[in-house]
């Protein structure tokens, strides 16, 4: 979620961005390239982007409630949903009471922008997650929770830590946990009682901050709060070896706090870990923590601001865990000018207004492949992460429908990645019916050879919401499923889309999750806040109830052997930042997997489904290996490149002794 950052829908752009192919210019701006030079066009003229359902989607118009909206589910069966516990739980009573309360009468034309009265308290917000073993960690603004899931049916919490300080994003590795901090309240003692607090601001100064933005010019900043030594803006560390007794063993202070954070693995290292550190908050005064400071960076060469943090963790001594650099990865090469990359506002007439990069919202590393996708504001970059405490970038795009560059993604192949857009910072409604749909949606690029990135499409959850419903995209994982490439992702209070990029030209949604509003009456903040498939089943972190758990079902879109292959997945740990590659076993369950895709798509005819399914179905078989000659033969008039690539996978599986 993005912190204090607002954005204006703009009109004009409706019929333009409505149009199911949208006209783009993504401008590249490689490492290799002064920042004055023109940028490069890595797009078509014209993008696809997924159309929107119509009124007979289940989805539509479905009641609200807290714990009894109404639901619409497909290709998933949700197993279990626990409420959040004690210390994160929302006030039920407050919220009827404020359910029962007429609303205030809208403001003249005309008026002033005042910041309204605060709603009732849906408890601590529900964040990012991670896993271990069988355990779940899910992150919040009040702390985290840890929850046993050896029996996913029948997840049961474990403990609660209560450590407030910003949205808790969470990563595990081994037997330590990881928590982002970035808020003023943040304690080092994890303390509920707060911090001293600036003074409230001014009527003027209020106006000035609620007043809508210019171009060109910064937004007042709030008053800063008193420097504090009993501050932490950083990145905890607990040892989670006794999961009931979890101790913090170091906390690592940053100058911007830790919005989000990457572990980071590399493979020539099994000493330390990394963690890549993306800040938001206001830079923290000098006297709070020494060498802080916020300058211009064309005067400042030592600002906090346009950069990223590296933090060493030595395993086996995590308490000596500091920072080892801070890498200006927005620069340019030759100038070595700090802010290189997109400064701020819209890209002309119909387009949306882009957040400058000042710094990451969030990276996900790939170590298999040497990469790191970094969403930063304005942003989408690439980059070479084989020496982790000097990441470089090697190419950044913009792009005239993103407001803010949130997450990333990569394929299972690293041939491709995703970011994501969240346009209205996560609390706004950005899924209506008169919203764009490439505007809040998935971007979906292929990597070239060169390591370029090419924008090939938009997707967006298809399904309109209401203007009480915060909706856009959000965190996401890949499901698992050989030879194809499947997105299960958040969408706030637009649920849960399971989609399909298997064509990156051409995504599709295969499955999907809602459930009515929050509250009928009136906007709330709620909905799924990251959804990702963990050893063969679904978890979603929901902001306002708690914790849900599904599992897939057989649908058109997927088979039973689809979901029974990407099953054989398992995995010690998931912090899905830091991308496992996932390599199938070569078993008979891998193989109807393909051999079900081949038949989707019309590859093999039906005679050639019934006996090779027939073979797989022996403990061993001598006519497989035949049969994998044919394949491997066929492949090469396959009906598309993905079908000759599944043929081969097939006949390669088929053709190993003892099939």
């Amino acid at each position: 979620m993005t912190s204090g950052r607002g954005f204006r829908f703009t009109v004009g752009a409706v019929a333009f961005a409505l149009s199911t192919f949208t006209p783009v210019l993504c401008s590249g701006q490689s490492a290799a390239m002064a920042a004055p030079a023109a940028p490069h066009a890595t797009a078509p003229s014209f993008v696809y982007s997924n159309p929107r359902t119509g009124s007979d989607d289940p989805r539509v118009g479905l009641k609200g409630g807290l714990y009894d909206a109404q639901e619409a589910i497909l290709g998933m069966q949700r197993l279990v949903s626990l409420p959040k516990p004690a210390g994160f739980e929302p006030d039920v009573a407050a919220i009827k009471a404020a359910d029962a309360t007429p609303p205030p009468a809208p403001p003249a034309p005309g008026a002033p922008r005042v910041r309204g009265a605060r709603g009732p308290s849906y408890g601590g917000t529900n964040s990012d997650i991670a896993f271990g073993a069988t355990h779940l960690f899910v992150g919040n603004y009040n702390g985290v929770n840890f929850y046993d899931i050896s029996n996913p049916a029948q997840t049961k919490l474990i403990t609660s830590v209560v450590c407030p300080g910003g949205q808790g994003d969470v990563s595990v590795y081994g037997h330590l946990l990881f928590m982002s901090v970035e808020a003023a309240n943040g304690r080092l003692d994890c303390g509920t009682q707060g911090m001293p607090t600036a003074p409230p601001p001014t009527p003027e100064q209020e106006a000035a901050m609620m007043a809508p933005p210019v171009a060109g010019a910064p937004r007042p900043a709030r008053p800063q709060d008193p420097a504090s030594h009993d501050r932490e803006k950083g990145v905890r560390i607990f040892d989670i070896s006794d999961i009931k007794n979890p101790k913090q063993v170091a906390d690592v202070q940053t100058c911007r706090g830790s919005h989000t954070h990457t572990l980071l693995v590399d493979p020539k290292d099994k000493d330390n870990i990394y963690v890549y550190v993306s800040g938001s908050a206001g830079v923290r005064p000098a006297e709070e923590l020494g060498g802080c400071t916020g300058g211009d960076p064309n005067i400042d060469p030592d600002t906090a601001l346009f950069t990223i943090v590296v933090i060493k963790v030595p395993l086996a001594h995590p308490e000596l865990a500091k920072v080892v650099s801070s890498p200006r990865i927005f620069s340019d090469p030759e100038t070595g000018k700090m802010d290189a990359l997109w400064k701020g506002g819209n890209h002309g007439e119909g387009t949306q207004t882009t957040s400058a990069t000042r710094g990451c919202h969030d990276i996900t590393v790939y170590s298999a492949i040497g990469l790191a996708a970094g969403a930063c504001s304005g942003n989408g970059i690439l980059l070479d992460i084989k020496d982790p405490v000097h990441p470089k970038r090697i190419d950044a795009v913009t792009d005239p429908n993103y407001a803010f560059w949130h997450s990333a993604n990569f394929s299972n192949d690293g041939t491709k990645v995703m970011f994501t857009d969240e346009w209205g910072g996560g609390g706004q409604p950005r899924c209506r019916e008169s919203d764009p749909m490439n505007w809040g949606a998935d971007a979906i690029f292929r990597i070239s050879k060169d390591d370029k990135l090419q924008l090939a499409s938009y997707y967006k959850m298809p399904a309109p919401q209401t203007e009480k419903e915060n909706c856009v995209a959000h965190n996401g994982s890949m499901i698992p499923i050989p030879g194809r490439d499947i997105e299960v992702q958040s969408w706030y209070q637009g649920g849960i889309s399971i989609m399909d990029y298997t064509d990156a030209s051409h995504p599709f949604e295969i499955g999907y999750f809602d459930r009515g509003p929050v509250d009928d009456s009136r906007p709330a903040m709620g909905g799924q806040w990251s959804t990702y498939y963990y050893n063969g089943y679904i978890y979603g972190s929901e902001i306002a109830r708690g914790v849900d758990v599904f599992k897939l079902v057989p649908s058109k879109y997927i088979t039973q052997a689809e979901i029974d292959a990407a099953a054989q997945v398992n995995l010690p740990e998931l912090n899905v930042q830091n991308q496992p590659k996932i390599v199938w076993p070569s078993t008979a369950v891998t193989a109807r997997a393909y051999v079900d895709q081949l038949a989707r798509d019309n590859s093999l005819t039906a005679a050639q489904v019934s006996s090779i399914n027939a073979e797989l179905a022996k403990s061993k078989s001598a006519k497989l290996k035949a049969m994998a000659k044919g394949l491997d033969k066929d492949a090469a008039t396959a009906k598309t490149p993905k079908d000759a690539e599944r043929m081969h996978e097939l006949a390669k599986i088929m053709s190993q002794s003892g099939m």
